[in-house]
C-alpha cells in the first residue's frame, strides 16, 4: 500500500494530534483528510512552511490545553439530572443521548460540542451514570448523570397498592353478579367478619 506523509492541522483520534507529521494511506489522505483541510501534504517544497505552521499549531494547542484545564476546573461540580418516561423495569421509553447532555450543559452555561461527549451508547435505563467530556485531547472530565423516571422516585413509591378484582356474588333473585372490589385492608377485614 502506498503511504503519504502529512501534517495534521486538527486532532484525529487514533492517528495523532494537531501539528504532528504522520504517514497515512494515500487514499485516506486524498479522500478524507486533505479535502476537509484536516491535514496538508508534507512535501520537500513546503517543508519550511509546514515547520512554521507546526510551531504555530503547537503554541495554539498549548493555549487550548490550558483553557481546557481551566474549564475542567470550573465544571468540576457540574452534575446533570434527566427525567424521562420509564417502564416498571426501569427501561426508558426513549433514551438520553449526547445531544441531550450537550443541551443540558448549555442550559447551565457551558458551550460543549456534542461530538466531544464520550457516550458509546445512549442511556436507556434509569440510574446513575458517569459521562466523559473530552475538552481537549489530553483533558477529559467525568460528569455524573442521573436519570430518573418521570415524576421522580417518589411517584414510584406512592403508587397505589390497591388492585381491583372482580368478585362474583349472588343477588337476591339467585342471579350471579360481578362486582369490582378493591383489595385493601378494610375489604379484607370485612370479608373475614362476614
Amino acid at each position: 500500500m502506498a503511504t503519504t506523509t502529512i501534517l495534521l492541522r486538527e486532532d484525529v483520534d487514533n492517528l495523532g494530534g494537531r501539528g504532528e507529521i504522520v504517514k497515512v494511506k494515500s487514499g485516506y489522505a486524498r479522500n478524507y483528510l486533505l479535502p476537509r483541510k484536516i491535514a496538508s501534504l508534507a512535501t520537500k517544497g513546503n517543508l519550511k512552511q509546514i515547520e512554521q505552521e507546526r510551531g504555530a499549531l503547537l503554541k495554539k494547542s498549548a493555549h487550548e490545553r490550558s483553557t481546557a484545564v481551566a474549564q475542567a476546573e470550573q465544571m468540576q461540580n457540574v452534575s446533570l439530572a434527566f427525567e424521562r418516561k420509564a417502564g416498571e423495569s426501569g427501561q426508558l421509553f426513549g433514551s438520553v443521548t449526547s445531544m441531550d447532555i450537550a443541551e443540558a450543559l448549555q442550559a447551565q452555561g457551558y458551550e460543549i460540542d456534542r461530538r466531544k461527549i464520550v457516550l458509546k451508547d445512549a442511556i436507556k435505563e434509569i440510574g446513575d451514570f458517569s459521562v466523559g467530556v473530552k475538552l481537549h485531547r489530553e483533558v477529559t472530565l467525568e460528569i455524573p448523570v442521573t436519570v430518573t423516571a418521570e415524576g421522580g422516585e417518589a411517584t414510584l413509591e406512592a403508587k397505589p397498592k390497591k388492585s381491583a378484582r372482580a368478585k362474583k356474588t349472588e343477588n337476591e333473585t339467585g342471579e350471579t353478579e360481578e362486582k369490582v372490589v378493591e383489595n385493601s385492608v378494610e375489604n379484607a377485614e370485612a370479608e373475614n367478619e362476614g
